[in-house]
C-alpha cells in the first residue's frame, strides 16, 4: 500500500518470500513498454516533478519519502526514498490524461534497483528500471491509454532490502487531461464564534469552483467562496474544522485543522440525560450510552438505584454483574453546580453464554478500520462508517514486544489523527454500530504486529491482554492478522493436523481459551495472506528435505485446528506472487480468475505439498470472504467493480467465468473483505456501493 502521510507505514506492503518475490522482480525486468508519445500536442502533467516544493503532490508509502538539497539532478531538490523491511519506499501521483492517447514517462534516478512506471493505464502498465545506478541515469518508457481511461499513477519505487534511492526531475508528457484536482486550500481561520455556530475563511484556490467544509470529519456544507458560517452548534463546546477544495475533476485533500470553541455554558446544574440505551449484554458486563448534555463535565451511573461508576462522555460499560440476571440502570449528569436527577431507567439482561454476537447476514461486508494510525486515506471515526460494514476489525492490536505476548491497543493521537474522537465518544460509536447488528472486533497483528508466542507465558499473556481490550471496548471478538514472521514452522513439523512448532500451538490454544472465555457468540476471523495458506498446496514448512521457507503453509494448522469455531476466514487476495491453484497452472493478480481460483481452493479442500493422503478439507462457504483493495492506493491487486462481480457471478452462481472453472457453485459464499472502510471512503465509497448493488443490500 502506498499513499501514507504518516511515519507509521501501511498494513500491507512487505516483502513476499523468496520464490514470490523472484516472480515479481523478474516480471518487473521483463516488463516491456509501447506506444509513442504525442509531441503535437505534448505538455507537461506531473506536478512538482523536480520535488522543488518538497513532497507536495506526491504520496510515499511508510513515510519513505524526504526531499534533500544533494545529491540533485537539476535545481536545488531531489526526493530521497529508503526502504525499509517491508516496505519498497514506493512514491507516486495520480495525474488527469485523455483516454486513447500517447504519453512518455521519464526520470532521472541514482542507486540499486530503482523503478519508473504508470498504473491504472487501461492498456498494458509500463514499468523500466536499473539494477546499479551509481550516478544520475535516465530512464524512460512510453504507454498508450485505454479507451475509457481518464487519470493514471506515476511511480517510483526501490526494492525491499537495499538502501536509499533518488529521483528527480520525474515526468509525463503527453496530450493534457483538462481541469486538474485543486490544490489543498491554506490559510483557513475561525473568527468569533457564539454559543451555535463558527465563521470561518481561508485563501482562495486557483482552480477551484467549490469548497467543502468538514466538522469533526464530517462534510456539513458546500460552498462557492472562501467563507463559510457553521451553525447548529453546542454551546461551550471545541470542534475541529477543515476544508477542501473541488472542480470537475475531484477533491483536493483537506486543509490543516483549526480547532474553535463555542461560547456559552455557565454554572448551571445540566439537565438530565435522555436516550439511555443498552447495548448487547455479556455474561458479567453491560454497555450504556446516552445522549450528551450540554454543560455537564461528568456522568454517574446507577445500578437498581445504587451508584455503580463515574464517566466523563455519554457511555460506560458496568462490569461485575452475574449472568443471565436483568438489571435496572440510569444515569444523571453533573458538573461543579451540582448533579441532575436521575433519567428513565433501561432494563438488560446479562447473556448466558458470554456472547457478543456470532450471527452474521447472509452476505457480509468485512473491512478494517485505521483506529491507531493516520496515512494517505485519512481517518475515520467510528461513528462516521457507513452501514455498509457488517464487521468492522479494528487495527490494529499490537504487541510491546515480539514475544511477549502483551497486545496493546492505542488509539490514534490527535498530533496524527486531528479529527479523532474522545474515548467515550469512540466506545459510544461502538455500542451503537452494535446496536444496529454491526460485529466489531479488534484485529491482532498488522504489517508491524509481529506476534510470536513462543512461551506458555506469552500464550497467557495475549490471552489476559487482548481479553482486557474486549472487555474495555465491548468488542465482538477477534481477528487474527498475523503476518510477516509470526507464523514459521520448525523443521519436522510437515502434519498440519498435528502441529508440533510452539508458536503455533501455543495461538491455538490462546483462541480456544478467549472462545471458551466468550462462548459461542464470539466472532472469530482470519486474515493470512496467500503465501500462509493456498501457497500451501505446493510446499509446506521447510519441506522433507529443509530448505524452504518455513513460513509457508504455516496457517494451515491454526485454521484446521480452530475450524469449528471460526466464522469466517477471508485470505488477502492482494500484495500476492502467483500462486498455483487446483488446475496446477500459476495465477497472478489483475483479475477475477486470481480471486476465483484462490477461493476454490478454500472451498474445495487441497492436498497440502502435494500429498494426497494429508488434505486440507473444504471450509463451508459461510465461512469464507474473499479479500481484495478498496482501491487502487489500498494495496498491489486492485481490480474493478466490474472484475469483483465477474469473480462473484462465477463462485455463487457459475456465470461469467473465465480461464478458471470452480469446482462447484456456492451462493452461499459470505462475502467480501476489504483493506480498508478507510480507503473506500477515500474512494468515494466504490467498492461497498458495489457489494450493496450486487447482494440487494
Amino acid at each position: 500500500m502506498f499513499g501514507s502521510t504518516s511515519v507509521r507505514p501501511p498494513k500491507r506492503l512487505r516483502p513476499l518470500v523468496a520464490a514470490a518475490s523472484t516472480a515479481l522482480l523478474t516480471a518487473a525486468m521483463l516488463t516491456a513498454a509501447g506506444g509513442t508519445a504525442d509531441a503535437v500536442d505534448a505538455a507537461e502533467l506531473v506536478q512538482n516533478g523536480g520535488f522543488e516544493s518538497g513532497l507536495t503532490g506526491w504520496t510515499c508509502g511508510a513515510g519513505s519519502g524526504s526531499t534533500v538539497s544533494t545529491p540533485v539532478h537539476a535545481g536545488t531538490s531531489a526526493l530521497k526514498a529508503t526502504p525499509a523491511g517491508s516496505d519498497n519506499a514506493r512514491c507516486a501521483q495520480t495525474v488527469t490524461v485523455q483516454p486513447s492517447s500517447d504519453y512518455v514517462i521519464s526520470g532521472w534516478v541514482r542507486g540499486s534497483y530503482v523503478y519508473l512506471g504508470a498504473t491504472g493505464t487501461g492498456t498494458t502498465d509500463p514499468s523500466t528500471w536499473t539494477g546499479s545506478a551509481p550516478d544520475w541515469t535516465r530512464l524512460t518508457t512510453t504507454f498508450r491509454t485505454g479507451a475509457n481511461t481518464t487519470s493514471v499513477t506515476l511511480y517510483t519505487h526501490g526494492w525491499y532490502g537495499t538502501g536509499a534511492y533518488y529521483a528527480d526531475d520525474l515526468s509525463l508528457t503527453g496530450p493534457g487531461g483538462g481541469t486538474q484536482i485543486p490544490a489543498v486550500p491554506t490559510g483557513l481561520a475561525a473568527g468569533a464564534p457564539t454559543s451555535s455556530s463558527v465563521p470561518l475563511s481561508w485563501t482562495a484556490v486557483p482552480g477551484a469552483t467549490g469548497y467543502n467544509v468538514y466538522q469533526n470529519g464530517t462534510k456539513v456544507q458546500s460552498v462557492t467562496g472562501t467563507s463559510a458560517n457553521v451553525t447548529g452548534l453546542t454551546a461551550n463546546t471545541a470542534y475541529n474544522f477543515q476544508v477542501s477544495a473541488s472542480n470537475s475533476a475531484g477533491e483536493s485533500a483537506r486543509s490543516a485543522t483549526v480547532t474553535a470553541t463555542t461560547t456559552g455554558g455557565g454554572t448551571q446544574i445540566p439537565a438530565t440525560p435522555t436516550g439511555l440505551a443498552a447495548g448487547t449484554p455479556t455474561t458479567t458486563a453491560v454497555p450504556l450510552t446516552w445522549t450528551a448534555v450540554p454543560g455537564a463535565t461528568g456522568y454517574n451511573v446507577y445500578r437498581n438505584g445504587t451508584l455503580a461508576q463515574s464517566a466523563t462522555g455519554p457511555s460506560a460499560t458496568v462490569t461485575g454483574l452475574s449472568p443471565a440476571t436483568a438489571y435496572s440502570f440510569q444515569v444523571s449528569a453533573s458538573n461543579s453546580a451540582g448533579e441532575s436527577a436521575k433519567s428513565a431507567a433501561v432494563t438488560a439482561t446479562t447473556a448466558t453464554d458470554g456472547g457478543g454476537g456470532g450471527q452474521l447476514p447472509a452476505h457480509a461486508l468485512v473491512g478494517y478500520l485505521h483506529a491507531s494510525f493516520a496515512n494517505g486515506a485519512g481517518y475515520t471515526r467510528m461513528a462516521d462508517v457507513p452501514a455498509s460494514w457488517d464487521v468492522i476489525n479494528l487495527s490494529f492490536g499490537e504487541p510491546t514486544s515480539v514475544t511477549s505476548g502483551d497486545i496493546r491497543f492505542v488509539r490514534c493521537p490527535v498530533a496524527e489523527c486531528p479529527s479523532v474522537e474522545s474515548d467515550a465518544d469512540f466506545k459510544a460509536a461502538i455500542r451503537a454500530k452494535q446496536a444496529a447488528g454491526k460485529k466489531v472486533l479488534i484485529s491482532i497483528g498488522g504489517q508491524n504486529g509481529q506476534v510470536q508466542l513462543s512461551t506458555t507465558a506469552a500464550r497467557d499473556k495475549f490471552v489476559q491482554s487482548v481479553g482486557g481490550i474486549i472487555d474495555e471496548y465491548g468488542l465482538d471478538g477477534l481477528d487474527i492478522d498475523f503476518e510477516g514472521h509470526s507464523l514459521s514452522l520448525n523443521a519436522g513439523d510437515t502434519d498440519f493436523k498435528n502441529p508440533t512448532t510452539p508458536v503455533i500451538v501455543n495461538l491455538i490454544s490462546a483462541v480456544r481459551t478467549l472462545k471458551a472465555k466468550y462462548g459461542s457468540r464470539f466472532v472469530l476471523t482470519m486474515a493470512p495472506e496467500t503465501f500462509f495458506v493456498q501457497m500451501g498446496y505446493q510446499y509446506y514448512g521447510s519441506g522433507q528435505w529443509g530448505g524452504q521457507d518455513p513460513r509457508c503453509g504455516s496457517y494451515l494448522p491454526v485454521i484446521y485446528a480452530l475450524r469449528d469455531d471460526l466464522t469466517l476466514l477471508h485470505v488477502q487476495d492482494y500484495n500476492s506472487g502467483s500462486i498455483m491453484g487446483l488446475d496446477n497452472q500459476y495465477h497472478s493478480m489483475g483479475g477475477a480468475d486470481f480471486h476465483i481460483a484462490m477461493t476454490d481452493m478454500l472451498l474445495t479442500g487441497f492436498p497440502v505439498a502435494g500429498n494426497t493422503n494429508n488434505v486440507f478439507p473444504a471450509l463451508r462457504p459461510d465461512q469464507v470472504a474473499i479479500g481484495m483493495p478498496a482501491s487502487v492506493q489500498a494495496g498491489n491487486g486492485w481490480v474493478s467493480t466490474t472484475e469483483v462481480n465477474k469473480a462473484l457471478d462465477c463462485l455463487t452462481k457459475g456465470s461469467n467465468c473465465g480461464g478458471y472453472t470452480p469446482h462447484g457453485v456456492r451462493p452461499n459464499l459470505r462475502g467480501l473483505m476489504t483493506w480498508s472502510i478507510n480507503w473506500d471512503r477515500f474512494n468515494n465509497l466504490e467498492f461497498s456501493r458495489n457489494f450493496d448493488n450486487y447482494f440487494g443490500s
